[in-house]
């Protein structure tokens, strides 16, 4: 089985879908490696450090000739793929719900797409979890650009000239990024308080050491959200939930929102009155920029100021640190190819019935086949 690793297309995208580590490891289970010449420069790992892994270095035509399976990190449009036969394997971030015009492309190529991103979230799935591995790595980026914008120090510090104030860090949305980003505001020495319209994480949010935040008395959402996911809220737990936000967030100096709701646009979080109620010099990062964003006025790839405080939305927070995010994404793609691997025929073999399969996989034989996609 021929696997071909390309390089990515997209502006700033740094990542590359397999390290030296992982190509040896799928030498191993007996696959051939072609690896797109360039693909892991932005991760700090040259052509020749490929070579010496065992992959063969060409260029995107020669890589995806033949090629069985392909894996890249952001997915590129069909006609991006030249020479890709039909039936080939695409493994990559599809973001399917913003780009449904290129899954169509996938489906009349023959091109079976799997979407890494899809991976559902079961416990035999969770070393193949990139939006957990990517997520990790973003909250704590999150916060690193946030001490850097600041101006300020994030600890408290006793000096014989006086008491320098700890930094107040609130963190809104706590999935794995909202998670890393509590634990890491508490390890720069800030005061963190953090929010989410999930019940269960109150207890997660107090495990790290932080106060949570939550509305009480008031129906939230309907029901807890698949997956681990969050749902839609009701209006009256929004109502009720801005409410104490605003009253919350006048205190603060570091915001970090993180909440996304799949399919759909990031909800919003913060309204212009309530920056307007925070100190001059805060700071507010938004990691749902690229869906719409949580804060409003924030830019994806901008850092813009409004009264006074300043708005992160870098994008691709964890391409940012590419050599870590690629180490990290490229075991997920090992654990998932290797769980289906058939070590007689040194292929993959994905069963059409399996719950991980049939979650990741958008098209196959021309056509669609997830079912949230022809729902959609």
């Amino acid at each position: 089985m021929k696997i071909a690793v390309l390089r990515e297309t997209a502006e700033a995208e740094n990542r590359v879908a397999a390290t030296p580590e992982t190509v040896k490891k799928f030498i191993a289970l007996g696959a051939e490696l072609a690896v797109e010449a360039g693909a892991g420069a932005g991760a700090g790992i040259s052509d020749a450090d490929y070579t010496a892994a065992g992959a063969t270095v060409a260029d995107r035509a020669a890589v995806i000739s033949g090629a069985d399976l392909l894996m890249g990190v952001q997915a590129p449009a069909a006609g991006d793929l030249p020479g890709i036969r039909s039936g080939a394997m695409l493994a990559a971030i599809m973001q399917p719900f913003a780009a449904p015009e290129r899954i169509k492309g996938y489906a009349d190529a023959g091109i079976t797409a799997l979407s890494m991103e899809f991976m559902p979230r079961i416990t035999r799935a969770q070393s193949m979890d990139v939006l957990s591995s990517q997520s990790n790595l973003a909250g704590y980026k999150a916060v690193i650009d946030a001490a850097e914008a600041y101006g300020r120090a994030f600890p408290m510090m006793m000096t014989a000239a006086g008491t320098i104030s700890a930094a107040r860090a609130f963190i809104m949305g706590v999935g794995v990024a909202g998670l890393q980003a509590i634990a890491t505001a508490r390890r720069l020495g800030a005061l963190v308080s953090a929010t989410d319209v999930r019940s269960a994480t109150k207890e997660q949010i107090e495990s790290l050491g932080a106060k949570a935040i939550f509305v009480s008395d008031v129906k939230g959402i309907e029901g807890e959200g698949s997956g681990g996911y969050a749902t839609e809220m009701s209006d009256e737990y929004k109502a009720a939930q801005a409410a104490l936000v605003s009253s919350h967030i006048a205190k603060q100096d570091i915001v970090i929102t993180t909440a996304l709701i799949p399919g759909r646009p990031a909800p919003r979080l913060i309204s212009d009155a309530q920056l307007r109620s925070m100190r001059p010099g805060s700071v507010l990062v938004d990691l749902a920029v690229e869906s719409g964003g949580n804060i409003e006025h924030s830019r994806p790839g901008e850092v813009v100021e409004v009264h006074g405080v300043k708005i992160i939305g870098h994008k691709n927070l964890a391409g940012r640190m590419a050599s870590d995010a690629s180490a990290l994404y490229s075991r997920n793609l090992y654990n998932f190819i290797n769980a289906f691997w058939d070590k007689d025929a040194k292929t993959v073999a994905f069963p059409g019935d399996d719950e991980i399969v049939v979650g990741v996989k958008l098209t196959e034989g021309g056509a669609v086949v997830h079912e949230r996609l022809k729902a959609a």
